[in-house]
C-alpha cells in the first residue's frame, strides 16, 4: 500500500483548522476506552501532521480509523491499544473518529470502518481492513517493526530503553539451589536437610517452610504401599495404620478419601494422639496450592471434628 495516498496533502488543512478554531479531541466512544498512555493518542485533522506524519518519521504511527457506531471496531481498538502499551514506544496508535474528521477519512480513501494504516517515514507502508485477532494483530506489528527496525531509528531506542528499563533477577540463594539439586536427584534426605537448615537460621522462611512440607510429603510418597489402605480399614485404631495409609491416598490421586481418614481418626482419637494427626493433616494441606477446594473443605471437616 506504499505510496497510495499523499499525506503531505493535509498539512495546510491542519494549519487553517488550528489558526482559525482547532477542533477538540472526539473523546473516541466505546473504541477509545482506556487509553491513558502515550503510546497512543487521539488525532483530528489539526493536530495529524504533527501527530502521525511528523512523529513517523522516528516510529511507526499506526492509524484506528474507528467510528462510534461501528460494533467490530469496539473489539479492535481494545486489542491495538493492548498491543501498544506493550509496544514501550517502538510504535505509536493514532486513533482517528472518521465522523468527526471526515477529510482524513478521505484522504485514506476508507470505504468501511475499522481501517488500520501504518505509517511510516511520513507514508503508508501498510494497512488493513476489518476487526483481526490479537494474535494476527501481533503478528502483524512485530512484522511491520522487523521491516522497519533499520530505517526508523526510534523503534531500535525505544527496545533498548525497555531492555535497560527491565529489573534485572535477583541471584538464586545457593541454599535453595543445593536443596532443589539434591531434589532433582531425588536425595529426599539431602533435600529436606537443606531446607532445614535455612529454617534453623531464618525460622520464619515462608518459602523454605512450604519446600520443607512439600519434601517431606514427597519423600513418603515414594514408599507409598497401596496395601497399607487395606491393612488401615481392617485397624480403625492403629494410628500409624490410618496415616500411611492416608499417605497412599493423597499420593495415588485419592486425595478427599485421603482427608477423610485422618479427619476420622481426628474424631476417635484425643489428647497427643488427636494433636499428632490434627497435625499431620494440616501439614498434608499445605502441599495443595491455596484456594484448592478439597483443602478448603477439608479445614471445614476438620473444624466439625475439634468442636
Amino acid at each position: 500500500m506504499a505510496g497510495a495516498v499523499d499525506l503531505s496533502a493535509l498539512k495546510s488543512r491542519a494549519e487553517a483548522a488550528a489558526n482559525s478554531a482547532a477542533q477538540p479531541p472526539s473523546g473516541g466512544g466505546d473504541g477509545a476506552a482506556g487509553q491513558a498512555h502515550p503510546a497512543i493518542i487521539e488525532v483530528t485533522e489539526a493536530d495529524f501532521q504533527a501527530e502521525v506524519v511528523e512523529r513517523s518519521m522516528q516510529v511507526p504511527v499506526v492509524v484506528d480509523l474507528w467510528a462510534t457506531w461501528c460494533e467490530p471496531c469496539k473489539q479492535l481498538s481494545p486489542a491495538l491499544e493492548k498491543l501498544a502499551r506493550e509496544g514501550n514506544g517502538a510504535w505509536v496508535l493514532a486513533k482517528i473518529d472518521v465522523d468527526a474528521n471526515p477529510r482524513i477519512a478521505q484522504l485514506f480513501q476508507v470505504q468501511s470502518v475499522p481501517m488500520v494504516i501504518a505509517v511510516a517515514g511520513g507514508q503508508p507502508v501498510d494497512g488493513f481492513a476489518g476487526a483481526q485477532p490479537e494474535p494476527q494483530l501481533r503478528e502483524w506489528i512485530s512484522s511491520l517493526l522487523n521491516a522497519l527496525r533499520d530505517q526508523l531509528p526510534g523503534i531500535r531506542a525505544a527496545e533498548e530503553g525497555a531492555s535497560e528499563a527491565e529489573p534485572e533477577e535477583e541471584p538464586e540463594d545457593p541454599r535453595f539451589t543445593a536443596a532443589e539439586d539434591a531434589l532433582e536427584q531425588g536425595d529426599f534426605a539431602a533435600a529436606e536437610a537443606a531446607y532445614q537448615q535455612i529454617l534453623d537460621s531464618e525460622r520464619n522462611n515462608e518459602q523454605a517452610k512450604a519446600a520443607l512440607v512439600q519434601v517431606r510429603f514427597m519423600a513418603r510418597a515414594e514408599q507409598a504401599d497401596p496395601s497399607a489402605i487395606e491393612r488401615a480399614d481392617a485397624a480403625p485404631d492403629d494410628l500409624d495404620a490410618q496415616i500411611a495409609a492416608a499417605d497412599a491416598e493423597v499420593a495415588f490421586g485419592k486425595v478427599d478419601e485421603g482427608f477423610t481418614r485422618l479427619i476420622q481418626a481426628v474424631k476417635r482419637t484425643s489428647g497427643d494422639d488427636r494433636n499428632r494427626v490434627r497435625t499431620h493433616l494440616v501439614e498434608m494441606f499445605e502441599i495443595f496450592p491455596e484456594g484448592d477446594e478439597r483443602v478448603a473443605k477439608a479445614r471445614r471437616n476438620l473444624a466439625s471434628a475439634l468442636f
